[in-house]
Order: structure tokens, then sequence, then C-alpha cells
């Protein structure tokens, strides 16, 4: 399995998904709270896809 490195914008897309999940757990952003968790797991997964997608 080869892995490379995510694209910048896929990193920083998946860095501002992660924070809004963050912000809305400890209930920074109130409308957020409701999907925090699953922001979190978004954040993470496309991280992971740009790690394993090559060009991603």
């Amino acid at each position: 399995m080869k892995l490379s490195s995510p694209t910048m914008l896929t990193f920083w897309i998946s860095v501002v998904v992660g924070v809004l999940g963050v912000l809305g757990t400890f209930g920074i952003v109130p409308a957020l709270a409701a999907f925090a968790s699953w922001l979190l797991i978004v954040a993470w997964v496309l991280l992971l896809l740009g790690i394993l997608v090559k060009g991603m």
C-alpha cells in the first residue's frame, strides 16, 4: 500500500471541518452541537481519504 500526502486543499478543508466539530463539542457554536461528532468523523475520513487516494 502506497500512501501519499494529502493536497493542501484537502488538508485545510479537513482542519476547518474538525475545528467546527470541536467548537460544537464545547458548545462555543451551539448550532453545531448536534452535529459535532459527525463533523469530527467527516474531518478524519476526509484526511484519511486524502492520504489513501493519490491526488486528492
